[in-house]
């Protein structure tokens, strides 16, 4: 069951990446959707089988690997209850998402190359998550960045889009850089990559030190550190960020699947798998805590003033990585996953509610230019305000339990940094109740912007029509062309519907349904070794003080009212304020300016250093003294030889001449010494 859980997708990928020309776009959604949804099934299965029936950990042997030295690596899948909650996660976001597309990409001609390339990215997710070792963890960590690069520059005759799978990739590296420096470490200290080895002596080995750079460290710090590091680039954490709210240039399924429930937290799951070694890094524990607070607040600034409403839910899903991570650095490991659970449904919910907006819009994206369309496509405006309530942490619903948790959680904990923690992450539920009834306001409420967004759609009407070898094409219905006639908001396709509901029944039940095995009372014996669970922790969060118990409620109720009295009370008071604030809003309009920072520290000397190699070292110093330069004095020779081929007699008879008296010459000469 297990082996078919993880390569039914990538079944899925050959089938439509290397068939998709001759069984038809049409066979490869049917195929690549049905393995997605077989998969869903068994992964539940396997969720209740292992974590409600106790199961210890099973390994699958698959193949052996390698062998290098003194490094042996077996091909093998981890089954534990940590496992079984990913497979869950990936396996219905996933299958709900190849669902939605058949509806989203309908008329695009690359359909067959889009379903492969999800498949292929869920497969890469799944070997991550089932990984028994660093290495084979690894080797799913970069598929996932592969198929993300695919994914996010899919429509390829897009500059944007490139750029934005080109950054994507590149910041990732950054963080994947400090992740293979962590195993290599590891593999020093342990002398092994398995989990099971080098969980069982992380103690003996934290005990030593590790010289580096000149002083010695506690080991386990440094690797986990290293690890992090990694964890911070694919979870887009703060200063490795970047890289996110561009990767909204590809499809908006390709957003809900890549932000809400797989590639964003492959770092999350990687620093929970570790939890035993962390559990031995203090330090790395804290780094974790406070880098997670900083992007819980960082990023839900920016969600505050942006305009695109993929981008704002793009800022929501890095500030609620934010909170994820503060679970973790509190050593509430199993809090931190709790949340990527319930986050799962309602961040995919969103997003997917975001495409079906969209596509009522004709591709329109800007909030600006929507309003009053709670008339014109009322189940999308439901689904999406039941994806809001969720993220905002209404009371039961999913994100009530998992991020109030949380925020108590950094309270209660005892590692440096906690109250910082705190803070960040109650401003930043405030932030959030905010910014997500904005978008719910500016985009169903008001009245209707209609008439300025068919101007704008006359413009791209070019752009977003389909081209003879291109691979772009309008979504969906397209009964109305861009800037033909007005625009006629209207529902998506039932094929798009359905995965909302689905979604929007996990944004309201995943809470109370399982909050008592994640970490109530039946949580140790659910979660039976596969991550470090703190009893006391709980405890401890069930004795906190009555404001603190409800801060994220009091959070959420004023920034809800908030949003409510600026954008529908008193909708001309944004603009006011912004025009009374120009300082403060162009910074957080433009991201705090990172991308600017690191386009003067980093972009331009790059690009000057690579165009000075290219102008002066290979093209004048290699090519003019190498290849091209001996080249062209050969040729110099071989000119000045030609010219004595005169074909006259006299002329060669000259020469000779010269020649014997050259010899004759010389033969004195020698024979004088």
């Amino acid at each position: 069951m297990y082996s078919a859980i993880v390569f039914l997708p990538l079944l899925g990928f050959l089938i439509a990446g290397g068939l998709g020309r001759v069984i038809g776009a049409r066979s490869c959604e049917i195929v690549t959707t049905a393995f997605l949804m077989l998969g869903m099934v068994l992964s539940w299965i396997a969720f209740f089988q292992v974590g409600y029936g106790h199961q210890g950990a099973e390994l699958v042997d698959l193949a052996p690997w390698f062998i290098s030295g003194g490094l042996r690596v077996e091909w093998a899948l981890r089954i534990d209850t940590l496992t079984v909650v990913m497979l869950v996660v990936v396996n219905t976001v996933s299958a709900l998402v190849h669902l939605y597309s058949i509806g989203y990409m309908a008329d695009d001609p690359s359909r067959p190359r889009f379903f492969a390339y999800l498949s292929l990215f869920t497969f890469a997710m799944l070997m991550l998550v089932t990984a028994d070792n660093l290495v084979q963890m690894f080797f799913g960590w970069e598929g996932v960045g592969l198929a993300s690069y695919l994914l996010i520059g899919f429509w390829y005759d897009r500059p944007s889009a490139n750029a934005a799978a080109i950054k994507a990739f590149i910041v990732n590296r950054i963080g994947d850089f400090g992740f293979a420096l962590g195993i290599f470490l590891v593999f020093t200290l342990f002398s092994s990559i398995a989990f099971n080895d080098i969980f069982a002596r992380a103690p003996e080995i934290a005990k030593g030190s590790f010289h580096f750079l000149g002083f010695d460290w506690p080991p386990l710090t440094l690797a986990c550190l290293l690890l992090f590091m990694g964890a911070m680039g694919k979870s887009a954490q703060f200063l490795l960020h970047t890289w996110l709210p561009d990767a909204m240039e590809g499809p908006t399924p390709v957003s809900a699947l890549i932000h809400a429930a797989t590639m964003v937290t492959a770092g999350v799951f990687m620093v929970a798998r570790l939890s035993p070694l962390f559990e031995q890094a203090p330090f790395a524990q804290t780094a974790v805590l406070v880098i997670g607070a900083i992007t819980a607040f960082f990023a839900a600034t920016i969600g505050l003033v942006q305009n695109d409403i993929k981008r704002v839910i793009a800022y929501s899903t890095c500030s609620q990585l934010g909170y994820m991570f503060v679970g973790l650095g509190a050593g509430a490991y199993s809090i931190g996953i709790f949340h990527l659970f319930t986050h799962a449904f309602f961040k995919a919910l969103l997003f997917l509610g975001a495409g079906s907006v969209i596509v009522a819009m004709h591709h329109e994206q800007d909030m600006r230019k929507m309003g009053g369309l709670w008339k014109s496509i009322p189940f999308t405006g439901a689904m999406m305000v039941v994806g809001t309530l969720a993220l905002t942490g209404f009371p039961f619903t999913a994100g009530f339990y998992s991020k109030d948790a949380i925020i108590q959680a950094a309270y209660v904990s005892d590692r440096e940094g906690h109250v910082f923690a705190f803070l960040c992450t109650a401003i930043a539920a405030l932030m959030t109740a905010f910014y997500s009834w904005r978008l719910v306001f500016m985009t169903f409420s008001g009245p209707p912007h209609w008439a300025e967004a068919e101007a704008h759609a006359q413009d791209i009407s070019d752009a977003h029509k389909p081209q003879a070898g291109t691979a772009f094409a309008p979504a969906a219905d397209t009964s109305h062309e861009h800037g033909h006639g007005p625009v006629h908001p209207h529902e998506s396709p039932l094929v798009m519907l359905v995965p909302l509901a689905v979604l929007a029944l996990g944004a309201l039940a995943a809470g109370f349904l399982f909050k008592g095995v994640f970490f109530g009372d039946a949580a140790e014996h659910f979660w039976n070794g596969s991550l470090v669970f703190k009893d006391e922790i709980v405890k401890r969060i069930e004795e906190v003080p009555f404001l603190v118990e409800h801060t994220a409620l009091l959070m959420m109720i004023l920034g809800s009212a908030l949003a409510y009295w600026f954008y529908i009370v008193n909708p001309s008071l944004p603009g006011r304020l912004a025009a009374a604030n120009p300082i403060l809003y162009r910074f957080l309009l433009n991201k705090w300016y990172f991308d600017e920072i690191y386009d003067f520290l980093f972009v331009r000397p790059a690009k000057a250093i690579g165009r000075f190699l290219w102008k002066e070292g290979d093209g004048r110093l290699i090519d003019g003294f190498g290849p091209d330069g001996v080249s062209a004095r050969v040729i110099d020779v071989a000119r000045g030889a030609v010219r004595l081929q005169s074909g006259y007699l006299y002329h060669y008879a000259f020469a000779m001449l010269i020649g014997v008296a050259g010899f004759i010459t010389y033969f004195i000469v020698m024979g004088a010494r």
